[in-house]
């Protein structure tokens, strides 16, 4: 029994607050959006959450993965707001954060069953 409540205890250690952030630190986002596990498990989820109506899962996924496909192009462009001009790649980031919010929002509270 000791031995459980032993590797409970080092399974939880990993879950830190300070682990955790040090991971998401680490994490490239470029990277991320172009591996294929990632593009899988996230089209299968989306796959799985459509066929069974689990609609908060499909919003989930679809919203992280859109936020974070849309994150990568944008960081790959180098956009900055130096001159206060906004450049074409900024105008697609806000275009497409707004579609995505309002998806997110149409798939949530407006469509019904």
């Amino acid at each position: 029994m000791k031995s459980n409540s032993t590797s409970f205890k080092e399974l939880l250690q990993n879950f830190e607050t300070e682990r955790v952030v040090a991971y998401l630190q680490a994490l490239d986002l470029q990277e991320l959006v172009h591996n294929p596990y990632f593009l899988a498990g996230a089209g299968a989820l989306a796959i799985i959450a459509l066929l069974l109506r689990w609609r908060m899962l499909l919003v989930t996924v679809l919203g992280i993965s859109g936020f974070a496909w849309l994150l990568s192009y944008t960081l790959s462009r180098n956009t900055s707001l130096e001159g206060g001009v906004a450049t074409d790649t900024l105008v697609v980031f806000v275009i497409g954060g707004a579609a995505i919010i309002f998806l997110v929002i149409y798939l949530l509270f407006i469509r019904g069953e």
